[in-house]
């Protein structure tokens, strides 16, 4: 960890509080079920940073992009479904 030093621990600590998600908590921003977010891993498709045990662990940024991709294939594929967002804008 010599490259990262320079970084106040507290600073670190922050990053990883607001930026580092655990499988539970992707599964909800995602809005999918655990088979199915074991799937998209195993396909290449979603990519932990690090697996520690049957936890992995996500960065938000790949995350809110793999959300964006989900969300734009549900209107492709599944016009008469909305997302829990978009339903309360209604």
């Amino acid at each position: 960890m010599k490259e990262f030093e320079h970084i106040k621990l507290e600073t670190k600590r922050e990053f990883i509080r607001k930026y580092v998600y655990t499988s539970a908590e992707a599964l909800e921003l995602l809005e999918i079920s655990r088979p199915r977010m074991s799937k998209m891993i195993k396909d290449g498709k979603l990519h932990p940073v690090k697996k520690l045990g049957s936890t992995s662990i996500f960065l938000l940024d790949d995350l809110l992009e793999k959300k964006e991709e989900l969300i734009r294939l549900r209107r492709q594929f599944r016009p008469w479904e909305t997302s829990r967002g978009e339903e309360n804008d209604r």
